[in-house]
């Protein structure tokens, strides 16, 4: 197993190399961690997001990002007075190389156990290759779960509990997880959103994944059926991290949104829909 010094000089040498394009390298710059709320900590970049829910028990992290972004993890839960070896569970959003690229580094350092969706584990198996939309393009260190989950399936650890919710369409296994959040003797609802996005995703004709369109409806709808107070997500882009960031303090927490889950739905929901109408057109 690899030691923190090890991941350091990693994370030292990946900052100054970073991702061949300049959409990845602006996706994963260092910010400081902090606490969102009661247990639930921010670990991730400035855009590819990562979590850490602490417990009594150890430790559960939400998405390894980049193959570069997992020594950034590390740090960042050292920075904020946890051990990265009390990691006990790692989960996985969805099998892209921007989400799962740094879990089998992360779960090698951590001697975790892995988690992701029965319906994405042959793609994170196969590193990413022969993707149902992006092919042959986004390729990571293939890893293998240790566990599967199927939807409504519950992870618990130290008295803190995540239901997994698949919503599939941007990948077939996308999983989004829920928990309660205790603050200040209130409890709020918290949302980790997989994604609804569909880049430059062929929806009409699909041989590979047929269903897509289906999917994602079905997800839409299982997504506006959930309550959520606190909205968070695989891109900070999804919920304005960059701005709430610099929010934190001055008042009210600003990662407790639901108005801003509600608009990123119907935002993402209209987006499909054209995408959708205008590959439905007919070829002149």
């Amino acid at each position: 197993m690899r030691t923190l010094a090890a991941a350091i000089v990693a994370l030292t040498a990946t900052t100054l190399l970073g991702q061949a394009d300049p959409t990845s390298r602006s996706w994963n710059q260092p910010v400081e961690p902090f606490r969102i709320i009661s247990n639930i900590y921010y670990v991730g970049a400035s855009d590819i997001t990562s979590y850490l829910i602490a417990t009594p028990k150890g430790h559960i992290v939400i998405d390894g990002g980049f193959p570069e972004t997992e020594p950034m993890i590390l740090r960042n839960v050292e920075k904020l007075g946890f051990d990265p070896h009390d990691i006990r569970i790692i989960l996985n959003s969805h099998a892209h190389y921007d989400h799962a690229g740094g879990i089998a580094a992360l779960r090698e350092y951590t001697g975790a156990t892995f988690i992701a969706s029965e319906a994405d584990a042959p793609l994170l198996a196969r590193g990413g290759r022969d993707d149902p939309q992006f092919g042959e393009r986004f390729h990571y260190p293939p890893v293998e779960p240790d566990q599967l989950l199927r939807d409504a399936d519950r992870v618990s650890l130290g008295g803190s509990i995540l239901t997994a919710h698949v919503t599939s369409g941007h990948t077939k296994g996308c999983t989004t997880f829920t928990m309660k959040a205790r603050e200040k003797g209130k409890i709020y609802d918290v949302i980790f959103v997989c994604s609804t996005s569909a880049p430059d995703y062929r929806l009409v004709g699909n041989a590979r994944y047929p269903d897509v369109v289906e999917d994602y409806r079905r997800t839409f709808a299982a997504l506006r059926a959930l309550p959520v107070d606190v909205f968070l997500g695989a891109h900070g882009s999804m919920y304005g991290l960059a701005g709430k960031m610099a929010r934190r303090g001055k008042g009210q927490n600003p990662f407790v949104d639901p108005q801003g889950y509600k608009r990123y739905l119907d935002t993402s929901e209209r987006s499909f829909n054209e995408m959708f109408a205008q590959q439905s057109k007919p070829k002149p």
